[in-house]
This record gives structure tokens, sequence and C-alpha cells, in this order.
């Protein structure tokens, strides 16, 4: 049974009492991303569809573009490897891509249509540069593995984050308290996508690397949304 909310786009459906969204509602995977670095940027991106490219920016989409041939799946041995394999969770509400995926064959697993015997699932994102402080990257890499889950209807207990710089795999543990964590936030961004608001937030020295630092000012926290600030400008200069 489906049910609709109150605001635009809130529209999920009750199935076995488990509350799920449209299609037509899902976020982005990679929007946690943003959201757990700021959630101003996060709305400036996703909400406002503004966006900037810098050298951090560029050298990531590259990475991504090696990764990811959604043509070419890999065999090794006992190891099935799909590239820009498309995930989605009805449940959360989201949908995205996956840099690589490994099917490692194992006594219990899941089965595969083509391939003899069963696999386990094992994510792995790419990124540059080295491993952050932060969990933007774990809190992405671990949605991916949520969504895997749901997908294929299985247990996966760790995915890895292959860092550019390093050239070498971080192992990372989906724990329950990360699975909370990214259940919130997608929550979080579900509310504000559906009421169209763009919260704001304090100036930090996070501000300096962010690709929107010369869109996002302090006169737009004030002025409300970037569109309406740019309205007011080319106003005064009519």
């Amino acid at each position: 049974m489906c049910a609709h909310r109150k605001y635009p786009g809130d529209y999920i459906c009750e199935k076995d009492d488990i509350m799920e969204y449209s299609e037509d509602d899902y976020l982005m995977i990679s929007g946690i991303q943003h959201f757990k670095f700021c959630r101003r940027q996060w709305a400036l991106i996703h909400i406002e569809q503004q966006w900037e490219e810098n050298e951090h920016t560029v050298i990531g989409e590259l990475m991504h573009k090696k990764a990811h041939d959604p043509y070419i799946t890999e065999k090794r041995k006992d190891t099935i490897i799909a590239r820009a394999l498309p995930v989605s969770s009805r449940i959360m509400g989201i949908s995205g891509e996956c840099d690589i995926v490994e099917f490692h064959k194992c006594e219990d697993g899941i089965q595969l249509y083509g391939h003899r015997g069963t696999y386990s699932v094992y994510p792995v994102e790419y990124k540059k540069g080295k491993p952050k402080h932060s969990e933007e990257d774990i809190l992405q890499l671990v949605a991916q593995a949520m969504c895997l889950e749901e997908m294929f209807s299985t247990e996966i207990p760790e995915g890895a984050l292959f860092y550019g710089e390093t050239r070498r795999r971080e192992v990372v543990p989906v724990t329950d308290d990360l699975r909370t964590e990214v259940k919130a936030m997608f929550q979080e961004m579900h509310q504000y996508f559906a009421r169209r608001y763009t919260p704001k937030v304090k100036p930090s020295k996070a501000c300096n690397s962010c690709s929107l630092k010369d869109l996002c000012l302090p006169k737009l926290a004030r002025s409300g949304t970037v569109k309406h600030y740019l309205e007011q400008r080319l106003e005064e200069t009519e």
C-alpha cells in the first residue's frame, strides 16, 4: 500500500510493515559524502543544483572513470569482478553505482546467474589521495554495502577503500554503529530534500577545500538560497 506524505516528493510505500521509497524519490548514494562534510554543501549541490570543479573533484572523477567500465566483467580464478555495478535501496531511498564489486567463491554465499557455486559480496570504492581522518568515504562504502545486502539478500561484514596516493586498500568493517549512522543521515537528507531546504552552517577550516567556497558565502546564509542571491545581484546590475 502506498501512502502520500505532506511534502511534494515525499512518497513512500508500506510493504510488510517496512516503509519503502518510490524510485522517483531516490537520492544519490554519493551525496552522503557531501552531507557528512557539510550539510549546506550537500544542499547546494543536490537541491539547488550548484556545482564547481576544482583540482580535487577533477582528479577524483578521473580515478572513477578508470575504475568504471560497465562493459567488462573479469574473472580471476575464484573471483568475479564487476565494475560500475548499479545498486539501490528501497528502504533507504537511494541509488548509485559501486566502483567495483568482487564476488568471491565460498561455501556459504549467494548464487550468481550463469556461474556455478556460491559467492560472498565485497564492495571496493576508489578514492584519490590518502585515507581521511573523517568518515565521509567510510559512510559511502557502508551505504553501498547496505544496498548490496538488500539486493542480494545477504550480509556483508566488510568492504575496502582503495586510495590513489597510497595505492593500497583500507579494509572497512561494516559495523552496526555505521549502519545506524548511514540510515539516520539519509532520513535527514530526505527531509531536507522534500522541503527543498538549504541549511545554514558556521564557516570552518574545511571551507577552504570546498569546491563551492566561492558560491557559499556568508551573504548567502542571510539571503536564503543561491538562486535568490543571484537574482538579487542581477537586479542590482540592471
